[in-house]
């Protein structure tokens, strides 16, 4: 029997949902519209747990306020369900991807084990994106993230002063979790414009400072970091101005990029995301490929992008390779959510933000993500349990 090998790369929230939803939904369904095909469900991911990310402005302020047991998970405890017919997980690095042969390079993260080559039929692009911080994000191994969270926590109690940069939510919301815990430290806010939460409305970025500037952090715009250098304990900040500061703890939080530097060129927009020709589908720059998340063309960056796409994209998936034995299956295309939304804690107590165009008041910021960041949904994520429904 041909066996179909469907490639997921990726298991942040984006792979980790579409690998469930296609394994509990669509393989079934195409199982039986195409009975001579045998479909398996192939998931690389670089890491062998899940990291949290969402809650890492609170998770490296310290060890006492959510365990770092919490932020990371083991993947394959997720996928416990599957039988081994129709689903592997791969830990490696993509590092090249062959269009021709439709082959992909995985490189051991650890360093222990040879590249290996793995075959796709059709490919799913879920790879996110990563900072230059690894508190954001993992890198390679879970291990380097969890240890870069430590370090700050160490660091954080004697320092006296602090530097972040970037003025988006990862940077006002460092900010404030810092300065709650911390009163006694000097922390400045590099905003890097001319304010702050440039994808919410001006009001709303006035109210952030505000509230920053009431737990004692100082915000500063339009000065940037142009260079960074470490003597002993401290770093030492090269300003856009010309002027330098030596502080105990600089953060950077100043955006991120995609990972995407082992597809091929064409497949990629001018700034690396991966092009995607038809954002109601999600059908990638070829046949057979697709993109969801950080790393596609379509993303906004938000969390919206990557929950309201995964059902569309695996329709999409199941509509393309079932052809004609589809069947009367109700189409379902991504709409995009253009209205603001955007929820930032300034500290445990609150924050601001907007849903759907409507600005919220602090307190349920607070009620839906400052309270615990959400912690209480990780377990969920790796399961899959959004998606136990079609």
């Amino acid at each position: 029997m041909a066996v179909h090998n469907i490639v997921v790369i990726g298991a942040s929230y984006a792979g980790l949902g579409t690998a469930h939803y296609l394994l509990r939904h669509t393989i079934p369904a195409l199982e039986k519209a195409n009975s001579t095909t045998k479909y398996k469900l192939t998931l690389i991911s670089a890491a062998t747990h899940f990291y949290h990310k969402i809650g890492a402005p609170r998770f490296l302020a310290s060890p006492d306020l959510i365990p770092l047991s919490k932020a990371f998970l083991p993947i394959s405890d997720g996928f416990k369900r599957y039988d081994e017919d129709h689903f592997e997980l791969v830990i490696g690095t993509a590092t090249a991807l062959d269009e021709a042969e439709k082959t992909i390079t995985v490189s051991d993260t650890y360093g222990s084990a040879s590249p290996r080559t793995v075959t796709y039929s059709t490919i799913v692009l879920a790879t996110g994106s990563s900072s230059e911080s690894p508190l954001w994000s993992i890198p390679g191994s879970h291990e380097d993230t969890i240890a870069s969270l430590k370090a700050m926590q160490s660091a954080l109690p004697n320092a006296e002063t602090v530097v972040i940069a970037g003025g988006g939510p990862a940077g006002i919301e460092t900010a404030g979790e810092i300065a709650s815990l911390f009163p006694q430290i000097d922390i400045t806010l590099l905003s890097g414009g001319d304010r702050l939460l440039t994808r919410l409305r001006p009001v709303i970025g006035a109210a952030a400072e505000t509230q920053a500037s009431a737990l004692g952090v100082k915000v500063v715009h339009n000065l940037k970091v142009t260079s960074t250098s470490r003597t002993g304990s401290q770093t030492t900040v090269a300003l856009s101005d010309g002027t330098s500061r030596t502080v105990d703890i600089y953060i950077d939080a100043t955006g991120v990029r995609p990972n995407s530097a082992f597809l091929p060129r064409s497949w990629l927009t001018e700034k690396g995301y991966v092009i995607t020709k038809d954002n109601t589908s999600l059908r990638g720059p070829a046949d057979g490929v697709y993109a969801i998340g950080d790393v596609a063309g379509y993303s906004l960056g938000g969390a919206l992008d990557i929950i309201d796409a995964v059902r569309p994209l695996c329709f999409t998936i199941f509509a393309d390779l079932a052809g004609p034995n589809a069947g009367d299956v109700k189409p379902q295309r991504f709409k995009q959510t253009v209205t603001e939304t955007q929820l930032i804690p300034i500290g445990p107590k609150g924050g601001v933000g907007s849903v759907f165009g409507w600005r919220v008041p602090s307190f349920v910021v607070w009620a839906i993500k400052s309270r615990d960041y959400m912690i209480g949904k990780v377990p969920g994520t790796v399961n899959g349990n959004d998606y136990v429904k079609a």
